[in-house]
């Protein structure tokens, strides 16, 4: 049986690549994570061969990452700096929209997904 050294231990070198990731990397790859799952489920898919993106619609689903994506921007913002945290912002509010213009019943003003964190996007 041959042991590995540090230098080529799989755990050493994933463990110096993470290192190596900028925080706000990582946070803004995280939120991009999120909001590309919300928009799949708020029925924002690109249209496939074999049907549309409203096939994926599914608003409980959306609701709960919208809220994570909101309480994500919203404590990271002041640590990741204006330029990152306006983007997310704005992604946020636009799958906040999306939500409620697929919602039959749409939440009241300051209810919907995220709102708790970002106040009312009405």
């Amino acid at each position: 049986m041959s042991e590995t050294s540090p230098d080529t231990d799989p755990t050493t070198t994933a463990t110096r690549d993470i290192a190596d990731v900028a925080a706000v990397e990582v946070i803004t790859t995280a939120a991009v994570h999120l909001m590309s799952a919300a928009a799949v489920k708020c029925g924002l898919a690109e249209d496939g061969p074999t049907g549309t993106g409203a096939d994926f619609l599914d608003l409980d689903e959306a609701r709960k990452l919208i809220t994570a994506l909101a309480a994500l921007v919203t404590a990271s913002a002041p640590d990741i700096g204006n330029q990152h945290a306006r983007s997310l912002r704005d992604g946020l509010r636009s799958l906040q929209l999306a939500f409620r213009e697929a919602s039959p019943f749409p939440d009241a003003p300051g209810d919907g997904p995220g709102e708790k964190f970002t106040g009312s996007v009405v």
